[in-house]
Order: structure tokens, then C-alpha cells, then sequence
């Protein structure tokens, strides 16, 4: 969802799900970085960014990020569930989505640092 037509919006339910979100001049803010490091990070697949809102402005989920940098589990999670054949939008709901049998969500596990957990249940989705 790296296209920049605004059709190509996240649905209010998914923003809704996520909760907050930054932009990508707030994650560069946040990171300290300068903005087209975030395009970086995001074409790297380290982090997702959709369009959201009136303006269709790309954003982050804001628990992608810690109080020192990326969450690093996401990215390995985020190429398993892009492999698994997920659209950033698809991935985003599964990582937002509770899942009892964590329990939780994944994103709250990833960020607990129970990034094995998650990863198997990603990977199942492949199959």
C-alpha cells in the first residue's frame, strides 16, 4: 500500500483497531533521524506505513516504535506475514486482532519480547 492514491485508504475499523498512529515526519522525530531514513525504514519492510485520514497521509502505528528506536521483532514478523502472502493492510489487522491463544495481541507480544510465539503463528498462516 506504497502507492500514493488516496483510494488506496485504510478502512475506519483497521484505524480504529490500531489506535495511534504517527506520521512519517513523527516517527522521524521520534527516531531523531532525518524523514527519508523512515522512507527507508519502511521500503526495508522494518516498518509499515498506510494511508490514512482525509488528506491520505502515510502513518506508522505507533506501537511500531519504543523509547529506543523500531520494536525489532516487527520487521522479521512483517516479512513473515508478507511472504505468507498478507497486504500491509491484512497484516495490520492480524498484529491489532487479539488472539486468545497467545493471549493477546501479537504487537503487545512482540513488544514483550515473545517474538517466537508470534512468528510460529505467522508462519502457520503460510501453509
Amino acid at each position: 500500500m506504497n502507492t500514493s492514491d488516496a483510494s488506496d485508504q485504510i478502512p475506519a475499523d483497521l484505524d480504529a483497531l490500531v489506535g495511534q498512529w504517527l506520521t512519517l515526519p513523527e516517527v522521524a522525530e521520534r527516531l531523531d533521524v532525518v524523514v527519508s531514513r523512515v522512507h527507508n525504514l519502511v521500503k526495508d519492510r522494518r516498518l509499515v506505513a498506510v494511508r490514512r485520514g482525509e488528506r491520505a497521509v502515510r502513518s506508522v502505528p505507533a506501537l511500531f516504535l519504543s523509547a529506543t528506536g523500531v520494536v525489532e521483532p516487527v520487521h522479521g514478523t512483517l516479512v513473515l506475514l508478507n511472504d505468507a502472502g498478507f497486504s500491509d493492510e491484512e497484516a495490520l489487522r492480524w498484529l491489532f486482532t487479539e488472539d486468545e491463544s497467545l493471549p493477546g495481541r501479537p504487537i503487545d507480544a512482540l513488544r514483550d519480547g515473545r517474538k517466537t510465539e508470534v512468528r510460529r503463528r505467522a508462519q502457520a498462516l503460510a501453509w
